[in-house]
């Protein structure tokens, strides 16, 4: 019950997630037509107060701006770069196998604002994969130079080798000591495997040193990410606007309707407007820290990858000690007991020797406990 609870939750959750993704840009939408309605309704009503102020004084002519805040658009691609660069843009960027786009405009929204998740999210999973594939390709006798590759912090002292304790207690491994006084990380149960296992290294471990990636700031295509930009410059300028024209709310008490509606919401809107611009430039700055710091602890562990290589000579002794300590053991079909491949019965009917076998070692080690 609990399980089919889960997938329940998590086929619901899907689609709450989509909904809310998708929310970000219906909002903004919805409030760029709410403050150019509003906007537009306040400017009728004052050009019809101006008509009937004139009406008797010879009909001079009401100059109203022509300015409508998607305008921009057209500013940008007069004023900006040319519009078939623009295009080229829109046809490049990120797209599916099928040359579309992998988000839609609403879903690009909310990759702009705040990306699309951190690259690096199971660094750690991937970490103790490739130590565990190293380990067990060296037989399960190890020293700490093959190690720091695949480390974050080495310590003060890289010497020290302390950076390593973590890595016993997650492999349940052992320091021993060779007569020279050097250290040796021995593993014993990383030297059993099953006897149809592949011996091939972790993605990671290939390499010779983890690899973390840079967090890109969206995957959402560049043409869709200035859309966006475009957009949340529209609606806060429109908001100033509509804030200036609203002045001390008079107006709005005397036309009601939308425009008292807007002018009720008229911080929301304003905070909106503001944040849909301030996540995503302070969320590009910290990006920009971030995958620095990236960079720095590739370049150090990359650096770790070829002093190995370049003290081969000098830590060899030590790899010479490690390997009275490798060892392999292979598991194979006759020395189980049990499997879950087919049914209990059925085992205990083909293979009454080994199950009586195997209860008998159970007795005689609780007896002896």
């Amino acid at each position: 019950m609990k399980l089919r609870l889960q997938e329940t939750w998590q086929k619901i959750w899907r689609v709450l997630f989509y909904i809310i993704r998708i929310s970000f840009g219906t909002i903004l939408i919805a409030s760029i037509i709410l403050i150019f309605l509003a906007i537009v309704a306040i400017s009728i009503a004052a050009s019809n107060n101006r008509d009937e102020d004139n009406r008797g004084g010879g009909g001079g002519m009401i100059l109203m701006p022509r300015f409508s805040p998607f305008d921009l658009f057209w500013i940008y691609d007069f004023g900006g770069q040319p519009r078939q660069r623009r295009d080229r843009d829109y046809r490049g960027g990120n797209r599916g196998a099928g040359g579309e786009s992998e988000l839609n405009f609403l879903e690009a929204v909310f990759s702009f604002l705040f990306g699309d998740g951190n690259p690096n999210a199971e660094i750690d999973e991937r970490r103790w994969q490739a130590i565990g594939s190293v380990i067990q390709a060296n037989g399960g006798a190890v020293v700490a130079e093959q190690i720091a590759p695949y480390m974050d912090d080495l310590g003060a002292d890289p010497d020290d080798e302390d950076y390593m304790l973590p890595v016993l207690l997650r492999f349940n491994g052992k320091p021993e000591v060779s007569p020279e006084g050097d250290l040796v990380y021995h593993f014993p149960e990383l030297q059993v495997r099953a006897a149809t296992s592949s011996r091939t290294l972790a993605p990671t471990a290939q390499t010779g040193y983890l690899q973390e990636k840079s967090w890109p700031f969206s995957r959402a295509e560049s043409g869709q990410l200035v859309m966006a930009a475009g957009l949340g410059v529209v609606n806060l300028v429109g908001a100033i606007v509509l804030g200036a024209m609203l002045g001390d709310g008079t107006i709005a008490a005397e036309l009601g309707g939308l425009v008292g509606f807007v002018d009720a919401i008229y911080g929301v809107l304003l905070v909106y407007g503001t944040a849909f611009l301030a996540v995503p430039t302070l969320r590009f700055f910290w990006l920009k820290g971030y995958n620095a710091k990236v960079e720095t602890r590739n370049i150090q562990r990359k650096a770790q990858a070829q002093a190995l290589t370049a003290k081969q000579a000098q830590i060899a002794p030590k790899l010479a000690f490690a390997q009275q300590f490798a060892n392999t053991q292979t598991i194979s079909d006759d020395d189980l007991a049990y499997t879950t491949e087919t049914d209990l019965v059925t085992q205990e009917l083909e293979n009454p020797d080994r199950v009586e076998a195997e209860w008998k070692r159970r007795l005689e080690s609780g007896s002896s406990n």
